[in-house]
Parts: C-alpha cells; sequence; structure tokens
C-alpha cells in the first residue's frame, strides 16, 4: 500500500560520510513519523534517528552530533546525512514510516524498506 525507496548507501572510509534517502509513495493520507533502523550481522535491528511530522527528532546515542535527519514533506522524503563515520556503522540501513493511508477510507500503515548496506572500512 505504502512503498519505500532506500538510496545511497555504500562503502567509505573511516571519518568519511554518507548520505542516504528514503522516498514514500503510494496512497498516503499522512505521515505520523519517518526513521532510519540499522542491522549489523548477528546484532537486532536498532532505531538510528526518527522524525516526527511536527519535526521533532530522536537519535540514538551512539550517532549523537554525527547524523543529521531532515525530512521533506512535500516529496514524502526523509535523508539520513551521516558524518565522521565508524566501522562500527557498517549495517543494514532500513526506512520506516508509520502513517496513515487512503483517501474516503483511511488505515494506518506501517511500511519498511528493503535496505540499504552501509559499510564503513578502517
Amino acid at each position: 500500500q505504502v512503498q519505500l525507496v532506500e538510496s545511497g548507501g555504500g562503502l567509505v572510509q573511516a571519518g568519511g560520510s554518507l548520505r542516504l534517502s528514503c522516498a514514500a509513495s503510494g496512497n498516503i493520507f499522512g505521515i505520523i513519523i519517518m526513521g532510519w533502523y540499522r542491522q549489523a550481522p548477528g546484532k537486532q535491528r536498532e532505531l538510528v534517528a526518527a522524525v516526527a511530522s511536527g519535526g521533532t527528532t530522536n537519535y540514538a546515542d551512539s550517532v549523537k552530533g554525527r547524523f543529521t535527519i531532515s525530512k521533506n514533506n512535500a516529496k514524502d522524503t526523509v535523508y539520513l546525512q551521516m558524518n565522521s563515520l565508524k566501522p562500527e556503522d557498517t549495517a543494514v540501513y532500513y526506512c520506516n514510516a508509520h502513517g496513515v493511508a487512503g483517501t474516503l477510507i483511511t488505515t494506518p500503515f506501517d511500511s519498511w524498506g528493503r535496505g540499504t548496506q552501509v559499510t564503513v572500512s578502517s
């Protein structure tokens, strides 16, 4: 019903930067919150950063001061600017969106992207 497509992952050296993008499409009535999660091999998926419709942001302690989440409401797109990357940031990064879909009849949705690989070499 609501699809998320991520882009921007890749391989970067420690200390470098990457910018992830996630675009939502479909019959979207409104998005309440969009966020980025990551999952490293052998570890559970964890929240990296999230932004609510009103602009409030939330970050994992491990990325505070290095990552910045932002959004373009007109395009239903969220970005994650990642600076000063460390090898421990290596993971598959997933976009998540929670909101309401539909027009005359609305239903809540919680959608995930397929993920994009971020690899930080030391």
